[in-house]
């Protein structure tokens, strides 16, 4: 840090937004994972990572609401982008061919030879990323996840669980991916959260105690019905924000609503078709509607402000153009989101 200059223009290093820190000497450790094979709609998260990490060289890092902010030890764990994304690549195709079948047939036998090889590979990946953050959470750094796509936090949920007995889950999302097995998939990425309400620790307890949804707009009967019926699912529908706030209830008093609903230990899961598709044009499931930037910052902010612990976060979802390499805006806002919840983290 002696020779890091943040006002200057960074050298590229492989490490997002060039810090210099080293993994050993971080607070935060940020993993990517460029994954996308159970995407249902259009696929190109596998590469968010990479789309982000371009980007984010050219952030400046004085932030308006955190004091000399670029200081926050933030450290990039940089496995080989290229295996985990091959993998992705080379399963995609196979898993296409599932949500064809579930979608014509009306499902999958769960013996289907695709759908078996898809669930081992899934299966695998949340081991290697539950590893990972072992690793790290050992040590006594925190863990951002860079999706890739929403199925991709799940090892990082089974690694926390070795450390910590509760915790709730701040979700921002345009969708409430509470389905069970969504196409046939039993980690897709549309029922990350039905996974979380299931998820159990060695000695049989349930870790999630709170799932606090905000951005929430395109679901299904079942996802509704079922968020209605678990006492732990609190859900901010964005409709229901936007006609309130139409009536003069200010965002402020909201952000109060959705933060008492959270314990003390809070995750956040951070989907970025959460925000109006302006904002991430080519993410894989865009719905209007959404939280506007500084919607989302003051949010962040004031979770910060709450003095709760944040154990961890994941970003996902986050797509580049996918045939134009000069259209660097969804890594763009995706860089400057992922900086927004690392300073949530660190306090």
């Amino acid at each position: 840090m002696t020779t890091f200059d943040p006002n200057a223009a960074c050298a590229p290093n492989g490490r997002f937004f060039g810090f210099p820190y080293r993994t050993e000497e971080a607070d935060l450790v940020l993993i990517p994972v460029p994954w996308d094979v159970t995407t249902s709609y259009k696929p190109g998260a596998a590469e968010g990572p990479q789309a982000i990490l371009n980007a984010s060289y050219q952030l400046d890092f004085f932030d308006f609401f955190v004091p000399k902010a670029w200081e926050k030890r933030i450290a990039t764990e940089k496995p080989d982008f290229a295996d985990l994304r091959n993998t992705s690549h080379k399963m995609r195709p196979i898993a296409e061919k599932v949500i064809e079948r579930a979608e014509t047939e009306g499902g999958v036998p769960a013996a289907d030879r695709d759908l078996m090889t898809i669930e081992a590979a899934s299966e695998t990946l949340n081991e290697w990323v539950a590893a990972q953050c072992r690793t790290q959470l050992q040590q006594g750094r925190k863990v951002g996840i860079v999706g890739g796509d929403h199925s991709v936090p799940y090892g990082h949920w089974q690694a926390l669980a070795d450390f910590h007995e509760s915790w709730g889950i701040l979700h921002i999302d345009a969708h409430a991916d509470l389905r069970e097995a969504y196409e046939g998939f039993t980690f897709s990425h549309a029922s990350i959260m039905y996974n979380a309400l299931q998820l159990q620790r060695t000695d049989g307890t349930t870790p999630v105690t709170s799932l606090v949804q905000v951005g929430i707009r395109d679901v299904c009967e079942e996802e509704m019905a079922r968020a209605a019926a678990d006492k732990r699912v609190h859900t901010f529908p964005d409709p229901l924000l936007q006609q309130a706030r139409c009536q003069g209830v200010s965002w402020d008093t909201q952000v109060a609503d959705i933060l008492a609903r959270l314990p003390q230990k809070v995750y956040i899961s951070f989907d970025i078709d959460g925000l109006e598709p302006a904002l991430c044009p080519h993410t894989g499931t865009p719905v209007p509607g959404g939280l506007r930037y500084g919607e989302m910052q003051y949010l962040l902010d004031a979770l910060r402000r709450s003095g709760r612990e944040i154990i961890g976060f994941d970003l996902c979802e986050v797509a580049p153009h996918p045939t134009d390499r000069a259209d660097e805006w969804d890594g763009n806002v995706g860089a400057r989101v992922l900086y927004q919840l690392c300073l949530t983290a660190l306090g």
